[in-house]
């Protein structure tokens, strides 16, 4: 979902210029080489490195190889440190995952700055959601590209780990966070804007979105197709057919992928479009209303049939000027007198499509037949929207009020609430008023810089960061999957994760809905681009594809929560610790299926 946005509530310095810290590491990280000490148990003098004296070649400071290893590791590009310790690991983890967090910050702040400049469609439908993909898309292609295939076997489960890492955090501890600091006091099943006097009640507070956000989570649950795809030949059983489903499947992600971005570049027309017929609805609502109470008798007879004697009656009421003929000014006089619940609309495009609507001679006039003939049609439209079933009959016409309060809640579902004048926009993106950037050429060039920036780190850094999740993994033992599981993820995502807590924690609708919008977005993003590279790269250097219990954690979790939130627009406090929950079960899943069953299978065996 596309949304103009404007990050005021984080510091431009941060995305804007590395902090010293960053350079101080950066300087460290390209200078600082391998090094290695000696094991020490006599009692002489340690050897300066040129005297030959008894003690073994290295001087290790503890027997169990916690902080140091005699075994050799190979440096990144030749310049960057590597260890094999545990804690030499978790430093060079710590350091080139602050460096992945930093270029994340600096696309997000370049990819701000851009859709500022051009707006959204191209820029904010096409570009946005891949620079945001990227950090992880690059970390899965450096896991599985470098080394023989062996290797690459090895560190590819690294990938997927950030895969299913980053779908599952945003997901759930990322969700359920947005729903707790974002509640707000429900009445009627809907959050009050800006109350929150209920405090931390599982029933009374919680979260309400717009329509297009449920759209945005239908998608998300589609995006999963390619997994069950790839995965079909483990249930099945059939190893012959491997290769060829995970062809169709990165295909298929491909196609989604293409098709996900054009959605994007055109959906805020379609948005625009939608909205607008919402409220042309909600002036043909008001009309009516506004006529039943002036008519002099019924607009529907006894038998379900507009009144042709009332409406004449009306146009008569309605034609000041006595020429037989309702003007444009006459149309909007009898608008502007009308209550439209605080709707926000142009009243010169509400007449110019009313006279649209009832002008069928073309002549910029409507005459009695004309106007007889569209409060016919309009009714006609109202009757099928209410239920006079349950109102007592046509003659009442109480159905009215039906369709009043039914085109009501279209408006405010997609969006079009006016009730927060605030930065975002989520709705009718022509109601916005984007403020004109003072230096156009400059900003560009800095959006460009930025973006550059951020490329080059997270394309630099990502092979030595992949090499250190693996070499933890072998120094403690760890499965690399868990590693970059729960690891990678806070590194990638963070900037994500922090912008979007910031937005839910303004408590109203609009907030919530691009919130909320922009993390399906994200694991749309993960589950068709992040997948597509993993599957090339699975396919092109002929791995093998072991990682059932990961695309079933990712189906649990997309299923779960996509389909959860396809069908409602209100989100409870509870639902948070739905969210918070499947996280860890995760964990416990994978964990089951990987180790205990798989050890239990070969204990079989």
């Amino acid at each position: 979902m596309l949304f103009i946005r404007k990050q005021k509530t984080m510091s431009f310095n941060m995305a804007g210029k590395p902090s010293s810290l960053a350079l101080t590491i950066v300087f460290f990280a390209v200078f600082v080489s391998a090094v290695h000490g000696r094991f020490y148990r006599g009692a002489d003098l340690v050897s300066d490195g040129v005297s030959n004296l008894r003690q073994p070649s290295l001087l290790t400071l503890n027997p169990f190889s916690f902080y140091s290893s005699s075994d050799s590791c190979d440096q990144t590009y030749g310049v960057l440190p590597c260890t094999t310790t545990i804690i030499g690991n978790l430093f060079l983890i710590v350091v080139y995952g602050y460096l992945m967090f930093t270029a994340a910050k600096f696309l997000s702040g370049g990819s701000e700055l851009l859709l500022e400049i051009l707006g959204p469609g191209i820029v904010g439908g096409l570009f946005l959601p891949i620079l945001g993909a990227l950090p992880d898309a690059l970390l899965i292609l450096v896991s599985g590209l470098s080394g023989s295939t062996s290797e690459a076997q090895s560190q590819v489960s690294v990938g997927m780990g950030l895969l299913a890492g980053s779908t599952v955090m945003l997901i759930t501890l990322i969700w359920g966070s947005c729903v707790c600091v974002g509640k707000c006091d429900l009445q009627d099943s809907v959050a009050v804007d800006l109350r929150d006097t209920k405090g931390f009640n599982l029933l009374g507070s919680g979260v309400s979105t717009d329509i297009w956000t449920s759209y945005a989570a239908r998608i998300m649950a589609v995006s999963v197709i390619p997994f069950i795809i790839v995965q079909l030949p483990s249930v099945l059983s059939s190893s012959s057919g491997e290769r060829l489903a995970i062809l169709i499947s990165l295909i298929v992600a491909v196609a989604l992928l293409i098709t996900y971005c054009l959605y994007q570049v055109f959906q805020p027309w379609i948005q625009k479009r939608r909205l607008a017929y919402a409220k042309h609805k909600h002036v043909i609502s008001g009309i009516l209303g506004h006529l039943k109470m002036r008519s002099l008798g019924r607009l529907m007879t006894d038998d379900g049939r507009p009144s042709e004697e009332v409406i004449r009656k009306l146009f008569e009421t309605i034609d000041t000027d006595t020429d037989n003929y309702l003007s444009a000014a006459e149309l909007r006089a009898l608008i502007v007198g009308i209550q439209f619940d605080e709707i926000d609309f142009d009243k010169d495009d509400a007449v110019k499509k009313v006279m649209e609507d009832f002008d069928t001679s073309l002549d910029n006039k409507i005459d009695m037949e004309e106007f007889v003939k569209g409060i016919s049609k309009w009714l006609e439209e109202a009757k099928r929207s209410g239920d006079a079933s349950r109102t007592g009959g046509y003659g009442t016409i109480k159905y009215l009020s039906d369709f009043h309060q039914q085109t009501k809640r279209e408006h405010d579902l997609l969006g079009g609430d006016v009730g927060d004048q605030s930065d975002e926009v989520v709705g009718d993106q022509s109601d916005e008023v984007v403020e004109a950037v003072e230096d156009p050429k400059r900003t560009t060039i800095k959006a460009v810089l930025m973006l550059l920036v951020g490329t080059v780190i997270a394309a630099v850094f990502a092979d030595p960061l992949v090499d250190a999740v693996d070499d933890f993994s072998d120094a403690t033992s760890i499965p690399a999957f868990f590693i970059s599981f729960i690891a990678l993820p806070f590194a990638t995502n963070s900037s994500e994760a922090v912008s979007a807590i910031i937005f839910a924690s303004r408590k109203n609708k609009r907030s919530a809905s691009l919130t909320f919008s922009e993390l399906y977005g994200a694991v749309t993003m993960n589950n068709l681009l992040c997948l597509a590279v993993f599957l090339a790269l699975v396919y092109v250097r002929e791995l093998t594809w072991d990682f059932s219990s990961e695309v079933l954690i990712i189906l649990i979790v997309c299923i779960v929560m996509g389909g959860f939130a396809s069908f409602r627009t209100t989100f409870p406090l509870w639902t948070s610790l739905l969210a918070f929950v499947l996280y860890p079960l995760s964990l416990a899943l994978v964990y089951i299926l990987d180790e205990i069953l798989d050890a239990y299978s070969s204990s079989l065996a």
